[in-house]
């Protein structure tokens, strides 16, 4: 696609020396063209989208790379990329082998951090200024760019806290635009609707701060007691109080995040003031874009569309297919919701993500979106449970990361009867190794006090969950993949399944396969075609482990009796894993199988399809088949 300014822009360079009367055609452009892109090859369309100008005035008033821009989550940051040398190769965002899905400073000298999880980006700048500082660099600038959803995460507000205490010239942009993926909520939102200060009354405040130190009236010390002076007079008059400048943050805003043209002359403004800044910006997620502006969640990564009509390109319904084990999830505990009053659901900003929204819609008042927030999450589930109720804190692996203290702390210790739901465990496709569900097994396994449960299908999901929440059960961990299980019909009785207790779903004379979660389904097939195959049928027992914590001790110890190889499975890192918990207990209780254990490796899995992934990490249908192949000695 050509166009009269993009095509001439490879690097912030090359736009820094058009006039700013330019600026909003090249935003104009570059909406198109992220639109176009994003069309056939899906991504995050709709925060991209609502910071086109920003991201045009930031590259156009800073020196990147040398001056630091650092993004918080990095959804928004497609504008950023095609401004920064990787137009030619946008087409491969999100693809194995091409583009990265946020931004890395792996890939490129213009992105900073790694921004795959949200609210980092204040203390990451934080300490980038205070780095320049120390190294005598006074003319390189860092700024965080974060939104109103990342501001609800704890990290945010400890990166401004210490922000406000060490000597540092970092601009903090606040993009308010009332979303993350979805709706933002919490007390923070309603602060930032409520927050007005003048632009007239900051430029009159920092002349006159600048005469007065030219003057030598004014020093640091002087400055930081006028202001603390100024804010509590502003305090009394207005009957507001601004947070940001009760803690010595120079506050300025809110002010239209799409002019980019003013955007430009904020910008210039207040570059070279001292000391920390946050500049507050209003915008529209998916502006420019009327579907993306009327259904900004949806149009959050939205698959395929025709960007003419708005129209999102279905999958084929020709046939039925499984549902995907979050809805499975989403309906199931709508259900257990009607028949246990005591339950109760918590997610950290992803209600349509997990699919508690289901029962959000029935039963508002059981359900709670507590923000970017996960340990706040896990530790709100725990003072829940704590005086009687059942909560079921969903929370994607990967960001269960940042929980793991209060689940140790909070829940486990005093084995309060939380059940955590940990959806998209294992890989995950396209967002790549900040989104892998890589750890969790490996992280939990050693937590005295934990259950923890993969499901093989639906059914088993529907049947863990119902397990979970009848009496006595502590604290309980159920892992389930991102996407669609193996089963049309998922629907089935509800019932309790044994702690602790696998299954052998196949029988076999040479090999034992253990597998743990949805890839047995995949381990059955390879096992299927190993046999018909190479003849040898009924060479390979397979056992479905279901329980990594408590291990099923008799089903162990019938493997070590009965079998010389034994072939673990598992979707989550290999050291330390399910496969670990096999071969330690074999080995305390003198079996000397020759054992070999599939999983991920200590390495962070590139982005790609799920099936690319586990081709690259040997969980692919034809390794397991090599593998089987290899032991069973053919």
């Amino acid at each position: 696609m050509d166009f009269q300014y993009l095509s001439k822009i490879e690097f912030p360079d090359d736009l820094r020396r058009l006039p700013v009367e330019a600026l909003p055609e090249v935003c104009r452009e570059l909406r198109e063209d992220i639109i176009a892109e994003l069309a056939v090859n899906p991504g995050h369309l709709a925060s991209s989208l609502g910071v086109v100008e920003l991201t045009v005035a930031l590259h156009y008033v800073y020196n990147t790379p040398y001056d630091r821009l650092v993004w918080d989550v990095g959804h928004q940051a497609y504008g950023h990329k095609i401004l920064t040398g990787r137009r030619e190769a946008f087409s491969t965002n999100r693809k194995l082998g091409g583009l990265r899905p946020f931004p890395s400073p792996l890939e490129s000298e213009y992105d900073t951090f790694t921004c795959g999880h949200a609210s980092n980006s204040i203390s990451a700048a934080l300490g980038m200024s205070v780095a320049a500082a120390s190294k005598g660099e006074a003319d390189r600038h860092i700024v965080a760019v974060i939104g109103d959803g990342a501001l609800s995460g704890g990290l945010a507000f400890e990166g401004i806290n210490n922000a406000s205490e060490s000597p540092n010239n970092m601009l903090i942009i606040l993009n308010d635009n009332n979303m993350s993926i979805d709706r933002s909520v919490g007390g923070m939102k309603q602060y930032l609707t409520r927050l007005h200060t003048g632009g007239a009354y900051n430029r009159l405040r920092d002349s006159a701060s600048r005469t007065l130190t030219r003057w030598g009236v004014l020093n640091e010390r002087r400055r930081r007691t006028i202001l603390r002076f100024n804010n509590a007079m502003k305090a009394l008059i207005t009957r507001q109080r601004n947070m940001f400048e009760g803690m010595d943050i120079r506050y300025f805003g809110p002010t239209d995040g799409h002019d980019v043209v003013a955007l430009v002359h904020t910008l210039r403004t207040i570059k070279d003031m001292r000391g920390p800044k946050l500049l507050h910006i209003h915008t529209v997620k998916g502006k420019g874009y009327e579907p993306a502006e009327r259904q900004a969640t949806i149009w959050h990564a939205p698959g395929r569309f025709d960007p003419e009509s708005g129209e999102r390109i279905a999958d084929d319904k020709t046939r039925p297919v499984p549902p995907k084990f979050q809805d499975v999830f989403g309906e199931t505990l709508l259900e257990l919701a009607r028949q246990n009053p005591r339950i109760v659901g918590i997610t950290p900003a992803m209600p349509s993500g997990c699919s508690l929204n289901i029962m959000m819609k029935e039963m508002p008042s059981r359900t709670f979106d507590v923000g970017i927030a996960e340990g706040h999450a896990a530790t709100f589930a725990a003072g829940l449970a704590k005086e009687g109720l059942l909560p079921f804190c969903n929370i994607y692996s990967a960001f269960a990361q940042r929980a793991y203290d209060n689940i140790i702390h909070d829940a486990a210790i005093l084995n309060l009867p939380v059940v955590f739901c940990f959806d998209r465990a294992g890989l995950v496709g396209e967002d790549g190794p900040t989104h892998h569900g890589a750890f969790d097994l490996a992280a939990l396994r050693p937590v005295p006090n934990l259950t923890i449960a993969s499901p093989m299908d639906e059914h088993e999901l529907r049947r863990l969950m119902f397990t979970a929440q009848t009496d006595g059960k502590g604290t309980f961990v159920i892992r389930y993949p991102r996407g669609r299980g193996s089963l049309t019909d998922w629907h089935c009785r509800l019932e309790e399944v044994p702690v602790g207790r696998g299954h052998r779903l196949k029988d076999g004379d040479r090999l034992a396969v253990i597998t743990l979660g949805p890839i047995g389904t995949d381990a059955a097939k390879a096992i299927a075609h190993f046999e018909q195959e190479s003849g040898l049928e009924g060479s390979v027992a397979h056992y479905d482990l279901r329980f990594l914590k408590p291990l099923d001790e008799d089903l162990l110890h019938e493997v070590g009796r009965r079998f010389n190889a034994v072939l673990t499975i598992e979707d989550g890192c290999r050291m330390g894993g399910m496969g670990s918990a096999v071969m330690e207990f074999l080995a305390d209780h003198g079996y000397t199988p020759r054992i070999v254990r599939l999983g991920l490796p200590d390495r962070f899995v590139e982005h790609g399809t799920v099936a690319e992934e586990r081709k690259l990490t040997g969980l692919d249908h034809d390794s397991i088949v090599r593998q089987i192949r290899a032991l069973c000695n053919i």
